[in-house]
């Protein structure tokens, strides 16, 4: 194999990934993960049974597959709109956790396909634990991001009251998910980020 060849596979081989991950997102979120068709996936990528076994071992890990792709996204569009806020001068802890916090209730909404999948259960076995080690993993996430108080002695943040914030956020998401339309979402994410930023108040 020439030198110019493994870049050429590697590619060939995302390309086959991502077209199997695009069309189980279709499939998965039209039937559920029980009534899914390994046949459908691999016909709507123009793919073979062989490459879905190969890049994902099967239907459960392709679900979960699925389920990381999604969630690394959301983390990125929470970390990004931290970034951005902390590019404008924001310093503030609670505003930053609010900054995150609405880009993921946005992901929410634009990704609502997978959130209302995600949401209504029913995944393969060990799903759950997979999903309670990402919420944890988020949990931590925002420990750090709430490392200080909002009142002048800088203390931390209590274990408890982050978890109820991110619960409070993560339990939003949801019903941003299942909202009729888009301005019926974005009223509901306002309103609960508004009174997180309340309870937060000093």
């Amino acid at each position: 194999m020439t030198t110019g060849q493994v870049p050429r596979l590697r590619g060939r081989a995302e390309t086959t990934r991502n077209a199997l991950l695009s069309s189980a997102r279709e499939v998965f979120t039209a039937s559920g993960f029980a009534e899914a068709s390994i046949a459908d996936v691999v016909a709507g990528a123009g793919a073979s049974v062989g490459s879905l076994y190969h890049h994902f071992g099967g239907k459960a890990e392709l679900y979960l597959a699925l389920f990381e792709d999604y969630q690394q996204r959301q983390e990125a569009r929470a970390a990004g709109a931290v970034r951005q806020a902390r590019g404008e001068q924001e310093s503030d802890p609670v505003a930053l956790f609010v900054a995150g916090s609405r880009a993921y209730l946005d992901g929410c909404w634009a990704e609502r396909d997978l959130a209302r999948l995600f949401l209504a259960g029913g995944g393969p076995p060990g799903f759950e634990l997979v999903a309670r080690r990402r919420y944890r993993e988020w949990t931590r996430r925002n420990a750090a991001l709430l490392s200080h108080g909002p009142d002048d002695a800088g203390e931390p943040w209590g274990d408890a009251l982050v978890l109820v914030l991110t619960t409070v956020v993560s339990e939003a998401g949801h019903e941003v998910a299942v909202c009729d339309n888009e301005d019926s979402a974005g009223r509901l994410a306002g309103d609960v980020l508004a009174l997180i930023s309340r309870i937060a108040a000093p």
